[in-house]
């Protein structure tokens, strides 16, 4: 079935209808399914629900079973009570099976889990149109939506974007052996881009071995890899781009994906990376939360045979060859920042996660202007970022006494990510920021051909 047909179908399909207090799943579902080509309705509670099930003609309600005021269960008895033929997908992050049997027995077509899983969500979708498909006059040939037996990814198999395998083509100057990693199964988040202060979202898709990490947007093109010779931009945050697919600010995420060894992934977005808290944290909980596992292939560190330096002025950042992986960063601003040093030695996502993750970007109220006027910060919020005043922060508590010290480290490990390979070695940094790493990491490429 064409791409085409596919979508002209799903425009045929009355609008679905997705019930949950939660507004970040409202919206995370939403995007998703509108990417699928379905029109979306949304409800934050069971009565504005069933005021809209009452007036408009629906093909399909997701409905969250924990909600508070009248429940989903609740909820679904009064909708079958308005339209008994109206399928119910239930969602929920902790129900019990006895609470999944009564919603079977109340009408529900299909049970879902938070988190939610990409695959699960868009096949529990499609199995529950068939009927709708059905009634109005589709063959089940011809409006077949069956999902490939591999993960989820697009619209379909054919239409997967071909990917650069840049990283396994030549794994020149070869130091410790790692197995190559993808996400146990499909994932997605949403969020805000931090600065072009648009809704944003992530899928995420597992690759095969030898594939690299890819991002693609949303409605496709060309997948760009997650390579330094594709980065365009380092002005305060690092882009990638290739034709007509850009991904900006993708640091945090990519320096999650280096500290839990992920080889292999493909990530759909449109534009730029949501900056969520504005540090890793909630990209580490998703891969604890989906899991991770191990590939076949060779895949190995970058070790070079001698040290490598970029100076610009007052900042440096330098490598030395060595066993293991570790970064030295000093960080010298005004007051109240001060000087900060700090040195992290990475050896799994647990010390990432308590001494790197969490530590958040940050800004000065001094810069707040400029920056906006450049277009960027746009999506600068209280609850995304640090903002650091005459006095320290002014709208939250430091999670780290020297937490930017520590993000600028969490920057640096996402960025020398960008060869696709962990390095062996050590890092010592002062006063850099994106142009800098990226600067190195080209510094690497020469030497490695």
């Amino acid at each position: 079935m064409s791409s085409a047909h596919s979508q002209t179908m799903k425009q045929t399909v009355a609008p679905i209808l997705i019930v949950d207090d939660e507004d970040s799943i409202r919206r995370s579902l939403s995007g998703v399914l509108q990417d699928e080509g379905y029109t979306v309705l949304l409800a934050s509670d069971g009565e504005q629900a069933l005021t809209i099930i009452n007036d408009t003609l629906l093909s399909l309600v997701l409905l969250d079973i924990w909600m508070p005021g009248m429940d989903g269960i609740e909820t679904l008895k009064k909708i079958k009570e308005l339209n008994p033929n109206l399928p119910v997908v239930m969602i929920s992050g902790h129900a019990t099976i006895a609470t999944a049997m009564t919603a079977t027995k109340l009408g529900a077509v299909d049970f879902i889990e938070k988190p939610l899983d990409l695959y699960s969500t868009v096949h529990a979708v499609r199995a529950a149109l068939q009927p709708s498909l059905a009634a109005k006059g589709v063959s089940q040939a011809e409006g077949s939506t069956e999902l490939p037996s591999d993960d989820f990814a697009f619209e379909s198999m054919s239409t997967l974007p071909q990917v650069r395998p840049i990283v396994f083509e030549n794994q020149a100057c070869r130091g410790e052996k790692f197995p190559q990693r993808t996400l146990a199964r499909g994932a997605l988040m949403y969020g805000q881009g931090l600065h072009s202060g648009k809704k944003s979202g992530l899928q995420l898709e597992p690759l095969p071995a030898n594939s690299g990490i890819h991002f693609i947007g949303v409605s496709q093109g060309d997948a760009v890899p997650a390579h330094v010779d594709y980065v365009e931009s380092t002005g305060f945050a690092t882009t990638v781009r290739l034709g007509r697919t850009q991904a900006g600010t993708i640091e945090h995420l990519m320096s999650a994906l280096h500290v839990y060894g992920i080889s292999n992934l493909l990530i759909k977005c449109n534009g730029e990376v949501p900056v969520m808290d504005g540090s890793a944290l909630e990209f580490c909980a998703l891969f604890d939360e989906v899991g991770v596992t191990e590939q076949e292939g060779d895949w190995y560190s970058i070790l070079l045979d001698r040290p490598v330096r970029v100076e610009r002025g007052n900042e440096f950042i330098t490598y030395e060859p060595g066993p293991g992986f570790s970064i030295e960063y000093t960080l010298r601003y005004p007051a109240p920042v001060g000087e900060q040093r700090f040195t992290y030695t990475l050896t799994d996502s647990a010390s990432f996660k308590e001494h790197i993750a969490p530590a958040r970007t940050f800004g000065f109220v001094k810069d707040i202007g400029y920056l906006q006027k450049q277009g960027l910060a746009l999506g600068g919020r209280f609850d995304n970022f640090v903002l650091i005043g005459e006095n320290g922060s002014i709208n939250d508590a430091l999670r780290f006494p020297d937490e930017p010290v520590r993000h600028k480290i969490l920057d640096c490990i996402g960025d020398l990510y960008l060869l696709g390979r962990p390095i062996s070695g050590k890092i010592t940094a002062s006063m850099t920021g994106h142009s800098d790493n990226i600067d190195l990491l080209k510094k690497f490429r020469e030497l490695m051909v």
